[in-house]
Formats: C-alpha cells, sequence, structure tokens
C-alpha cells in the first residue's frame, strides 16, 4: 500500500492551483518594492547592452525592467497572464519598446535550446512544483557559455520563515518541495549538476520597508498571493496565522522605534552555462 509520501505530485493540478494564488490580490503592488534586487542582479552579472535576456517567471517585471533599462533585448515570461499585463503597462509607461512578453510554462519553455545569453529569475523560478524539470528547462535555453542570474529566498531568512509558517497552518501538497530549496548551495548544485560550468552564491538582504507591521501585514494580505490566499482559507482560523506572523516579524524587525524595517536574506545565484 502506498503511503502519502509514496504518492507521486500531481504538478499539473498543483499548478493549476498556483495560477489561481499568483493570480489573486495584486502581487504587482508588493513585487515593485523589490525591484532593487533586478538592478543589483544585473549589475552582479555585468549585463551587457544587446544581450538576448530571458526573464522566467518574470511576475510584474523588476528583472526584465532592469535589463531593458541596459538596452538588452528581453523575453519577458509567466504563467500568470495578469502579471504580464502589469510589466507590460510598466514598459510601455518607461517607453520601452525592447521586451517583448510571452505567457509560458518555467517547467516547458517555449523556445529553441541556447538561445538566449542570459536566463533571469527573480523570486520567481523558486516557485515551480518540479524544480528540477524548471533548473533543467534554463540551462538548456541558456547558450553555451551563458549566465543564468537568480535571486531566491533563503530557508533562514524572513520570507523563507513566512513560507514555514504558512506551511504549519496550511501543510503543502504531498510532495512538493520548499521553494527555498533555490536558495541552498547543495540543492542548486544537484538541480543543475552535468548542465553547468559553475555556480556562484553569495547570500543577501533586502530589507522590508513598511510604516508598521500592520501596515505591512495589511499590504500582504490584500495583496500578495500566498497569504492572501491562506486567511482567506483559513477563515475563522486565520487569528492563529496572524499571531505566528506578529511573533515573526517582531523577530526580524530591527526597528526599534515601532516602524518597520525588516531584512530579508536571499541568495544571488549567477551561473555559467
Amino acid at each position: 500500500m502506498n503511503t502519502q509520501t509514496d504518492i507521486a505530485p500531481d504538478f499539473g493540478a498543483i499548478k493549476a492551483k498556483q495560477q489561481a494564488t499568483w493570480g489573486s490580490g495584486d502581487y504587482a503592488k508588493v513585487g515593485s518594492t523589490l525591484q532593487i534586487v533586478g538592478e543589483t542582479l544585473c549589475e552582479a552579472i555585468d549585463l551587457r547592452s544587446n544581450a538576448r535576456v530571458l526573464d522566467v517567471a518574470a511576475g510584474n517585471g523588476n528583472a526584465t525592467m532592469a535589463a531593458a533599462r541596459r538596452f538588452a533585448d528581453v523575453t519577458s515570461t509567466d504563467y500568470v497572464p495578469g502579471l504580464l499585463d502589469a510589466s507590460r503597462r510598466r514598459a510601455e509607461a518607461q517607453g520601452f519598446d525592447n521586451v517583448a512578453y510571452q505567457v509560458a510554462d518555467a517547467e516547458a519553455l517555449p523556445f529553441d535550446d541556447g538561445t538566449f545569453d542570459v536566463v533571469l529569475s527573480t523570486f520567481g523560478v523558486m516557485f515551480t512544483p518540479d524544480q528540477t524539470k524548471a533548473a533543467s528547462e534554463m540551462a538548456r535555453v541558456c547558450a553555451k557559455g551563458g549566465t543564468i542570474a537568480m535571486a531566491n529566498w533563503t530557508a533562514d531568512g524572513f520570507i523563507g520563515q513566512v513560507f514555514k509558517t504558512l506551511g504549519g497552518h496550511m501543510p503543502p501538497p504531498p510532495g512538493v518541495k520548499s521553494p527555498a530549496l533555490w536558495g541552498d548551495e547543495a540543492t542548486l548544485a544537484a538541480m543543475f549538476a552535468g548542465q553547468v560550468s559553475d555556480i556562484r552564491i553569495e547570500k543577501k538582504d533586502f530589507v522590508f520597508r513598511y510604516r508598521s507591521y500592520g501596515h505591512f501585514m495589511d499590504v500582504f494580505r490584500t495583496y500578495y498571493g500566498p497569504i492572501h490566499k491562506a486567511f482567506l482559507a483559513l477563515g475563522d482560523k486565520g487569528a492563529a496565522l496572524e499571531a505566528d506572523m506578529e511573533a515573526l516579524c517582531q523577530r526580524f524587525n530591527r526597528d526599534p522605534d515601532g516602524g518597520f524595517t525588516l531584512p530579508s536574506q536571499y541568495a544571488e545565484v549567477i551561473i555559467t552555462k
């Protein structure tokens, strides 16, 4: 008899649920505050103008915007059309004509082998349920000698602990791995084994800055899909999650005056194909 851990994950059903989650709320309201990460990542790889760039699981387009600002030729992809629409509006408002948008699954990228000089993802591809397949796809579409560059939350950082806290109240489907594994060096080495020549990781902090804990939670409960959906699903039981979130924020918040200045560790990952 199969146990729960023996059951193979239904990745199709999981992705359908994820699409609904990330399509809920309005992730762009949160994502736009992370813009500095895309800029820092493009500087870390010394992104050159005219480079062929793919942004995987691009969300509202932070890495896309950063690459476009450096006059690269960018293809921005996500499997949530509404997020791409938000990015497209940003590009139009800023006058970028060097970005193409395409709905695409990170686990089945619709591009030929070696199409791109640079493959980017900031807090995006890490949420794919079939992590090995997504890593293989990123490596496949990257040209030999090209670069795969990512920003991924770590397990020990604040957002990694948010995932853990949410999982304590709403366990993930059997067989689904934590997205924070994309911030772990050994896991990345295993996922990209035999496909790349070098992996470099530097731990950095993104600092969430809000007026107060209440302000932060109001924004995240309203706009950030995973938290928004969790509270909707929990209903009256959401009070326990609220208490755990407040305790977590108190542990990480470094603002002594009642404000909200909270660093969250992430891994800046630079891979050579």
